[in-house]
């Protein structure tokens, strides 16, 4: 299904209007089956797990889309960092958000930050996506989730959603190259230079996803912060 919508509208109002075209032409079973993670997300309390504002980023060091090593801490040595985890090339909810966040980029840069979006798929899809979306900041491969994991995102697919999956293309196995099923929450964090999440967004739903222009106006807080008062 094309995500054909406009890119200066809010990015959950685009999602919203996705969602509500999906709706009128995937089987209701299929569909409850697929938003079936986000009740059991809710009701386990698991993003209250996640790493929170004032809490120091553990440093990593994953393999972007076309196979070289990104160190956060060399990042940071820059500039502030934004991550936006995301669930892959298969979701269409991630579409969207990375559009919307390339487009928000040079706002982004202009504010000395830079920008990486995190996902359990491999590099080779990872670079399947940028290349399609013709994005232009660092998808970074977090195979068995394992920074996913220190951020508290880590969830695991159950057996029913698995087959509902299957039905619209969405193998991960096949995509992430274990037999896992486990995904992230959406979760977006910006860190300042010294390793400190300054703003951390996780949700359960993963239809919810952070506004770039939530984390613009966070970068301008930090930039007043560092420049002090006139």
């Amino acid at each position: 299904m094309a995500t054909n919508i406009p890119t200066n509208t809010p990015l959950q109002q685009q999602i919203d209007e996705f969602i509500a075209e999906g709706a009128s032409w995937l089987p209701t079973n299929l569909l409850q089956d697929l938003l079936r993670p986000i009740g059991q997300l809710m009701n386990s309390g698991a993003a209250e797990n996640a790493l929170k504002e004032g809490t120091q980023a553990p440093d990593f060091t994953l393999l972007n889309a076309r196979g070289n090593a990104v160190t956060l801490s060399h990042l940071l040595k820059q500039g502030p960092v934004i991550m936006t985890f995301y669930r892959g090339q298969w979701c269409p909810y991630c579409h969207l958000a990375l559009r919307a966040y390339q487009q928000a980029l040079p706002h982004m840069q202009a504010r000395g930050a830079s920008l990486v979006a995190i996902s359990p798929q491999t590099p080779h899809h990872s670079r399947a996506m940028a290349e399609k979306l013709k994005l232009t900041f660092a998808l970074l491969s977090d195979m068995g989730n394992q920074v996913a994991r220190q951020f508290g995102l880590v969830f695991t697919i159950d057996e029913a959603v698995r087959a509902a999956h299957k039905q619209v293309c969405a193998n991960l196995p096949a995509f992430n190259g274990d037999n896992s099923w486990e995904l992230p929450m959406a979760g977006s964090f910006l860190v300042d230079q010294s390793g400190t999440v300054r703003l951390a967004f996780v949700h359960p739903d993963f239809t919810r996803r952070l506004d770039p222009s939530v984390v613009i106006a966070r970068l301008n807080e930090l930039q007043g912060e560092r420049e002090g008062p006139v």
